[in-house]
């Protein structure tokens, strides 16, 4: 097959006069693990469900596989499904639940036997069968879910926050499990997620939305190193937003303080108002500071440890009042001395920098 697997075409959806969807274009390649990533209402569910066939377009189309598939009925379409809630029909076995997809489609009973064991053992749980939903952890009810979405051999498979009803140490398992699974049967899989940690540890690409409308399309690198818009930088992990203004030739005034941007930062005219971004991370914090751009001292007013991390909330006097998030190693925070009170040196990284 030529082309993208999956393709989206200016689709567009409407509830009233809420525009939900505002033409949304994208392509997914056969074999790709994508995030659909947002904030509660940015879209992304209903963008998963319209692919699903569980909500019409209110324009646009969907093809998959070079088929157009905008207006078939979910029974007519290629795909498995994973819900957050689960979605097992509690009346039934393991077994059952895993096979509904396969009796419906008349299969023998010998063949759907032999594949509903192949798929509790390639989910981890094999010889639970016969157990019922509510003899399960929520990891394990996961999984067969999983395994029932995967029954079919489905060319797509569509996860709707399929994690979020798990504690966090069952989710960082579970999430692994899912692309190590996905990788070895080169399923094309979309997962919505809140989870910023969630898309940027297992996405081959990860579209971010925002109020209906897809603000950045690349990979986990791409979206925290080089986001495109404001947004992107302060949704994808955490990141200083400094007020100043530009002075020209890749100079910026913020308080009173001169910070030299890299040749990868906007060029705005001086005098214009701008925003200066940097992540905790994007700083040179020992060895030889001489010589180094946007040096600068800072007094510590407060530390959040985080077990290998810790972050510190700096004060320096030229950025008038506007505090700094400093991110330090373990090691680095005993080399160092970093704690409340401590006056520190660093060098604001203008390879990092992004302005807006």
């Amino acid at each position: 097959m030529n082309g993208p697997y999956l393709r989206l075409e200016g689709i567009r959806k409407s509830f009233g006069a809420f525009q939900a969807l505002r033409d949304i274009d994208l392509s997914i390649d056969k074999g790709e693990f994508v995030c659909f990533l947002g904030p509660s209402g940015c879209g992304k569910t209903t963008l998963l469900r319209i692919i699903a066939g569980l909500e019409t377009q209110s324009g646009g189309r969907v093809l998959q596989g070079g088929r157009d598939i905008s207006r078939l009925p979910p029974a007519e379409r290629d795909y498995g499904i994973v819900f957050q809630s689960y979605a097992l029909f509690p009346n039934l076995t393991v077994a059952a639940n895993v096979a509904y997809g396969l009796v419906n489609r008349k299969q023998p009973r010998a063949k759907v036997a032999a594949r509903v064991d192949e798929l509790l053992q390639l989910v981890g749980l094999p010889g639970s069968g016969a157990k019922f939903p509510a003899q399960l952890s929520g990891g394990q009810q996961q999984r067969i879910a999983l395994a029932r979405a995967l029954a079919t051999s489905p060319g797509l498979l569509l996860l709707d926050e399929p994690l979020s009803a798990l504690d966090a140490i069952v989710r960082v398992h579970l999430r692994q499990e899912i692309r190590t699974l996905q990788q070895r049967l080169g399923v094309t899989t979309i997962m919505v997620t809140h989870d910023q940690e969630e898309a940027l540890a297992i996405a081959d690409r990860i579209v971010v939305m925002n109020q209906g409308v897809i603000e950045q399309i690349g990979t986990a690198l791409d979206v925290y190193e080089r986001p495109a818009t404001p947004f992107v930088a302060k949704f994808i992990g955490k990141i200083n937003v400094l007020q100043g203004s530009a002075l020209g030739q890749g100079r910026f005034r913020v308080g009173r303080l001169d910070l030299q941007g890299g040749s990868h930062c906007a060029a705005p005219a001086a005098g214009d108002p701008v925003q200066v971004y940097l992540r905790p991370e994007d700083r040179v914090a020992d060895g030889v500071l001489d010589g180094l751009p946007n040096r600068v001292w800072g007094e510590v007013r407060g530390v959040e440890f985080l077990g290998g991390l810790c972050m510190a909330q700096m004060q320096v006097d030229e950025l008038d009042g506007q505090p700094l998030l400093v991110s330090y190693s373990l090691n680095q925070m005993h080399d160092l001395g970093v704690r409340v009170g401590a006056r520190l040196q660093l060098a604001l990284r203008s390879d990092r920098m992004r302005v807006f």
